[in-house]
C-alpha cells in the first residue's frame, strides 16, 4: 500500500493524562496527522479492540489507523465494524506474511528495523509484504525504555540510503528534527511524546506539517475534464500547480471540443477507466493534494468519492462545476445529489455565486447573503468554503473565507480587472490553492497568495493574444521576461527588497501572536515575573550573545560592501560590550562582564538556537547568515515598541516596574534604528540573490524566528539554576 508516512502518532497513554488517548488523536487528526499507531503494551486485546472502535469512530476516515503487534486484534475490531488499516510489527512480533495474508493485499504492514540483518530479512521476503520500515530511535526516549543503541539523523540518512523501502524516523523525534530527518531521507515522522503530551495537540501537529511540507515539492493530482484550447480545466491546473510550486498530475474525467468562445461537444470515458487512473497514480505516488474539478455524471461522482474514500489524500479542494456561463445547469438532478454527497470529503470548496446558490438551495440576494450561505454551507458540510465575488456587478470583485467550525470569515477585496481574459479562473484558482495548502500554508495565507498570483495572472493574460472570445489567464506572467521583441524567457522575477521583508514578516504571524501569549511575556510586562526565571533568562541570553557576536562577526567577514561590513562589526561589538555589560550588571554586578557571566548550563532551547546560528554561519553565505540573525533584531524591536505603546498594559511604561531598566532597552532608539538597517541588508541581499538562495534565506529567518519564541518560552518551562 503506497501510503502518507509523512506524520505518524504513536499513541502514549500515560502522556496523553487526562485528556486521553481518544481525544488526543482527534485534535492531532485534525492537524493534519495521517497515520495513527495504537500502541498500549499493558492493555488487554479486549481493551485494544474497543480502542480500535473508538478511534476509527473519531478518525473519521480523514487518516490510516493501525495498531502495534496486535493482530488479532486488528481483525477482531474489524469484525466490529472498525476501519483498521493495518499493523505495525517488531522483529518479535506475528510474522509480517501473515499479517499480509490475513489482513490482505490493501493493508499497511509496517515493520520495525534498526539493523543491517533487518534490511537482509526484509530483501529475502516476498515483494508486497512489508510496506514500510520505523527505523529508530533517532535519540533516547523515555517512551521506551528498552529501546536500542540511537541512530542519530546521520545513522537513520545512512540506514535509509540502504533500505529497500521507505523508513519512517522514530525514537525521540522532536519538531526541530522535521527538516534534517527530511533531508535524510525519511518518508516521514514517528511522534509519540511531542504530540500526545502537547498542550494542543492539533497545533503541535500543524506546524509538524507545515515544516515536512516546507522541505519538498507538493504532488498534486488534479481530476477533472480537458480543455484542448489551454485555458481551463486540467490544462490551467496543470499550469497553475507549476506556477505555485507543486508537481502537476492529471486524471481525466471528460474529453472537450471547445475553445476560448465556447463548448462544442463534451465526451465522457468510461468510469472504469477513471478509476484505472485514479488508481494507476495513487499506487505508486503519495499524492499530498488533489483538486476536483468537471465531474460529469453522478456515475462519475461516485467512482471519484470511492477513490477518495480508499485513499484519502490529506487536502482536497473542490471546485463545484454546476452552472455555465450561460446560467444553464451542468448536472442533473441526480449528478448534484451526488456532488453534494461529496463536498463533505473536501478540506475547501471554491463555489461563485451560482454554484453557492444551488448548493444553498436557494437565491442569493447579495454579498451579504453570499457569506451567510457560505457559512451555512461550511457548518453542513464541515469544510471551509471559498465563496467567489467575481459574478458581482459593480467595479469590485471580492472573495471570501469561511469556515464555521473555526467561526472563521475572511474577507478579500480586490478590485474588478478589466479584461476579457477570464478563461479558466476557477480552475486555476482552485488548483493553486490545492497546491499553496500541500505546501504547509495557512488558509488565509494560501488564499492572499492564491489571489495576488491569479489577479497578476489575469491583468497579464491579454498579452498572450490567445483566441477571439475569452481568453485564457497567463499563469507564468510572473515567471516570463519580455524582451523588445516579445518573445518569452524562462528568467524568475525578482521580488522588491520591501515585498520580501514584508513577506518574510507576515510569514512569522503566527510565532510573533505565540510570543504575545508567552507567560514569560505577560509576566514580565505586568511585573510578576519572578526574579529568578527573569535572572536565568539573562543567564542563557548572556550564553546566546557571546556566540551570537562570532555570528555577526562572520556577517562582517563576508558583508559585499564596506557599509555592511562596517555596520555588522559594529553589531557585534554593541553585543559584547553594551549588551553584555547590561547583562553582567544584573547577573555579576560586582565583576562585571566575567566568567562568571557565563557560568550557566545552556538549556535545550538556547543550544538549539545557536547550533542553527552556528550552521548557517560557517555553513552558509552571507545572505543566509543575515537573514538568520535578523529575527533577533526585529522581533525584539516590535516587542519593545509594543510595550512602551502601551499594549501589554500601562505598567510596562511605570519607571516603577521591577524591570523598568530592561524594558528600556527594548525601545532603545539607537536598535531600533539598527534594526531598520538590518532589515534593509538583510532584504536588499534577498533581492540580489538566485531564487534558491532566496529560499534558504526564507528558511533560516523562519527557523530563527521558531527559536526566538521557544529562548522566550524556556524560562518558565525548564526547571531554574541558580
Amino acid at each position: 500500500m503506497i501510503a502518507d508516512l509523512s506524520l505518524y502518532l504513536v499513541t502514549d497513554a500515560e502522556l496523553c493524562g487526562d485528556r486521553g488517548v481518544v481525544e488526543t488523536v482527534r485534535l492531532a487528526v485534525e492537524g493534519g496527522v495521517r497515520i495513527v499507531q495504537l500502541r498500549d503494551k499493558t492493555a488487554s486485546d479486549a481493551e485494544i479492540v474497543e480502542q480500535l472502535v473508538a478511534l476509527s469512530q473519531v478518525i473519521d476516515g480523514r487518516a490510516l489507523l493501525v495498531v502495534n503487534d496486535r493482530l488479532d486484534a486488528a481483525l477482531a475490531a474489524r469484525a466490529c465494524g472498525a476501519r483498521v488499516d493495518g499493523v505495525h510489527l517488531g522483529q518479535g512480533d506475528a510474522s509480517v506474511q501473515r499479517a499480509r495474508e490475513t489482513l490482505g493485499p490493501e493493508a499497511l504492514i509496517g515493520l520495525t528495523a534498526n539493523t543491517a540483518a533487518h534490511l537482509d530479512a526484509v530483501r529475502a521476503l516476498p515483494p508486497g509484504t512489508v510496506d514500510y520500515l520505523g527505523v529508530g530511535v533517532i535519540r533516547p526516549t523515555t517512551t521506551k525504555p528498552d529501546h536500542p543503541e540511537p541512530l542519530g539523523i546521520a545513522g537513520f540518512g545512512a540506514f535509509a540510503a540502504s533500505s529497500p523501502l521507505p523508513c519512517v524516523a522514530i525514537g525521540g523525534v522532536g519538531i526541530d528534527d522535521t527538516a534534517a530527518l527530511h533531508e535524510a531521507g525519511a518518508a516521514g515522522l514517528a511522534v509519540v511524546s511531542a504530540l500526545c503530551a502537547a498542550d494542543d495537540p492539533a497545533v503541535a501537529a500543524q506546524e509538524f506539517r507545515r515544516r515536512w511540507a516546507a522541505r519538498g515539492v507538493p504532488r498534486v493530482l488534479s481530476i477533472a475534464g480537458s480543455d484542448p484550447s489551454g485555458g481551463a480545466g486540467i490544462q490551467a491546473d496543470l499550469k497553475s500547480i507549476a506556477a505555485n510550486g507543486g508537481y502537476g498530475m492529471a486524471a481525466l474525467t471528460a474529453l472537450t471540443a471547445q475553445n476560448t468562445q465556447g463548448v462544442r461537444g463534451v465526451h465522457v470515458p468510461p468510469t472504469d477507466f477513471l478509476r484505472a487512473q485514479l488508481e494507476a497514480v495513487s499506487d505508486d505516488i503519495v499524492i499530498d493534494a488533489v483538486k476536483i474539478g468537471m465531474l460529469a455524471d453522478a456515475e462519475v461522482i461516485r467512482t471519484v468519492g470511492a477513490w477518495l474514500d480508499a485513499v484519502r489524500p490529506p487536502i482536497v479542494v473542490l471546485d463545484p462545476v454546476m452552472v455555465a456561463t450561460s446560467g444553464d445547469r451542468l448536472l442533473d438532478a441526480t449528478a448534484e445529489r451526488e456532488l453534494r454527497g461529496l463536498l463533505g470529503r473536501a478540506t475547501l470548496v471554491t463555489p461563485n455565486l451560482a454554484e453557492l446558490a444551488v448548493l444553498a438551495g436557494r437565491d442569493i440576494a447579495d454579498w451579504a447573503d453570499a457569506l451567510a450561505a457560505a457559512d451555512e454551507l461550511s457548518a453542513e458540510i464541515g469544510a471551509a468554503v471559498l465563496v467567489k465575488g467575481g459574478h458581482l456587478t459593480g467595479d469590485q470583485a471580492p472573495d471570501a473565507l469561511v469556515d464555521a467550525r473555526l467561526g472563521l470569515r475572511q474577507e478579500f477585496a480586490g478590485a474588478r480587472i478589466p479584461t476579457a481574459s477570464t478563461h479558466g479562473t476557477g480552475c486555476s484558482l482552485s488548483s493553486a490553492l490545492a497546491t499553496r495548502l500541500a505546501r504547509g500554508e495557512a488558509p488565509i495565507e494560501a488564499v492572499q497568495a492564491a489571489r495576488s498570483w491569479l489577479r497578476e495572472s489575469i491583468r497579464a493574460g491579454a498579452a498572450l493574444r490567445v483566441g477571439r472570445g475569452h481568453g485564457p489567464v497567463h499563469h507564468f506572467s510572473g515567471l516570463w521576461e519580455l524582451s523588445g521583441l516579445g518573445e518569452r524567457g524562462g528568467a524568475v522575477p525578482v521580488p522588491a527588497a520591501a515585498d520580501i521583508a514584508g513577506e518574510w514578516w507576515q510569514g512569522i504571524a503566527d510565532v510573533r501572536a505565540a510570543i504575545d501569549e508567552l507567560p514569560f511575556i505577560r509576566a514580565l510586562a505586568d511585573g510578576t515575573l519572578e526574579r529568578a526565571p527573569f535572572l536565568s533568562y539573562l543567564a542563557q541570553d548572556a550564553l546566546y550573545l557571546r556566540d551570537y557576536a562570532r555570528v555577526l562577526a562572520e556577517a562582517a567577514r563576508l558583508a559585499p560592501t564596506s557599509a555592511e561590513q562596517a555596520f555588522w562589526a559594529e553589531s557585534a561589538h554593541g553585543s559584547i560590550v553594551g549588551e553584555l555589560e547590561l547583562h553582567a550588571s544584573w547577573l555579576t554586578p560586582t565583576q562585571g562582564v566575567s566568567a562568571a557571566t557565563f557560568s550557566a548550563e545552556p538549556v535545550p532551547a538556547t543550544t538549539a538556537y545557536l547550533d542553527h546560528l552556528r550552521s548557517v554561519a560557517f555553513g552558509g553565505s552571507y545572505a543566509e547568515i543575515v537573514a538568520a540573525v535578523l529575527p533577533c533584531f526585529w522581533l525584539y524591536t516590535d516587542l519593545g515598541r509594543r510595550l512602551h505603546g502601551g499594549e501589554f498594559g500601562e505598567y510596562a511604561r511605570d519607571p516603577r516596574h521591577p524591570y523598568a531598566s530592561w524594558l528600556t532597552t527594548y525601545a532603545d532608539p539607537a536598535f531600533e534604528e539598527a534594526t531598520r538597517t538590518a532589515i534593509a541588508y538583510a532584504s536588499e541581499a534577498a533581492e540580489a540573490v538566485d531564487e534558491a538562495t532566496r529560499l534558504r534565506m526564507r528558511r533560516a529567518f523562519d527557523v530563527s524566528a521558531a527559536h526566538e519564541r521557544s529562548f522566550f518560552a524556556a524560562p518558565l518551562e525548564a526547571p531554574v539554576r541558580g
